[in-house]
């Protein structure tokens, strides 16, 4: 990639070429590395769980269909009834994992955007003849800026570029999201 990040950390046995800048690059690219393969393992995981939810519904309202022709007097009534209050349940459960789901999935995509993040980050530190340019990094925070979907995530980056403190931002952040609740809809 880069001659700034050949060779890997030198920090234990510094020589004339150590540099902190370096360090930085190396240490930014090992965690977007850690996120991306993170995600790319629960993927997979979520996938399976995906497909074993679809599958269950379609179960679900075959089962339905059958309790539908079901009589609705006597022993198989009852029967019946006790099976549709069961599949309601069921019906609710599926309904909530795919509220999971999509939480899952706004998750994954925020931590796209900071992999993202991070690598544009990494693109321009490691580029000395950017490095020190107030206006790449102009450019860089407003590309980063620009992935932001909502504006409670505008808010928080813009507070933190005006020099609130991250956690302080963040905490504004997420009592904004509590007020709000979150947008899922039930697909």
């Amino acid at each position: 990639m880069n001659d700034l990040i050949k060779g890997g950390t030198k920090a234990r046995n510094p020589d004339l070429d150590w540099s902190q800048l370096r360090e930085t690059i190396l240490m930014l690219e090992l965690a977007a590395g850690q996120i991306e393969h993170a995600m790319k393992d629960s993927n997979t995981s979520v996938e399976v769980l995906t497909d074993s939810f679809t599958t269950m519904a379609g179960y679900l309202h075959s089962m339905s269909d059958v309790m539908d022709s079901l009589p609705d007097e006597g022993v198989a009534g009852e029967k019946k009834a006790e099976m549709q209050r069961m599949a309601e349940n069921v019906t609710g459960m599926v309904q909530q994992s795919i509220i999971a789901f999509q939480f899952y999935d706004k998750l994954s995509q925020r931590l796209t955007h900071v992999c993202h993040s991070l690598a544009a980050m990494n693109d321009l530190v490691a580029d000395r003849g950017r490095l020190y340019s107030p206006n790449e990094w102009v450019a860089l925070q407003e590309k980063i800026r620009s992935k932001y979907t909502t504006p409670e995530e505008h808010a928080l980056f813009d507070a933190v570029m005006e020099g609130v403190p991250v956690q302080e931002a963040l905490d504004r952040y997420m009592s904004s999201m509590k007020d709000k609740g979150d947008d899922i809809e039930l697909f």
